[in-house]
């Protein structure tokens, strides 16, 4: 497991994430890794099956949202909690990704915080030459 590369921000009414990469790719990835952290230990989650995902959307803001609401509905409509993330492709209108995990296992699985939603509230993204960073708050 690599080097974590995001921090939960605090905030009066829900919880934000910042996350950062060397590139915006890897960014969203560890966006994806503090959303799972927020809902549930991943200490024992283990890479069992997959999911292919590909989404689409107006702009790289859009994406980030969409892209972190696929990963909360894995787990809340799936039952599937996501391990590790891998973004292959990602431009302005297209994200293509593999969410690596298993289904969720109460006996093996220590949830944490119930997240109700992903928000635009104060959503930011910067990149810069070798490093990356968004923000993200989430509706707890």
């Amino acid at each position: 497991m690599r080097e974590r590369g995001f921090r939960i921000l605090d905030h009066p009414a829900d919880l934000g994430i910042e996350a950062y990469g060397k590139t915006l790719a890897e960014a969203f990835e560890q966006a994806a890794c503090g959303v799972i952290s927020i809902i549930v230990g991943t200490s024992k989650v283990e890479e069992r099956s997959f999911r292919n995902v590909t989404l689409e959307g107006s702009d790289l803001e859009q994406l980030l949202v969409r892209w972190l609401e696929e990963v909360l509905y894995l787990y809340d409509g799936d039952h599937f909690i996501s391990g590790r993330f891998q973004i292959s492709h990602l431009e302005s209108g297209r994200l293509q990704a593999m969410i690596y995990g298993e289904p969720f296992d109460p006996d093996r699985h220590t949830t944490r915080m119930d997240v109700k939603a992903i928000t635009y509230h104060q959503l930011k993204l910067q990149e810069k030459k070798g490093k990356s960073l968004v923000q993200v708050f989430l509706d707890i």
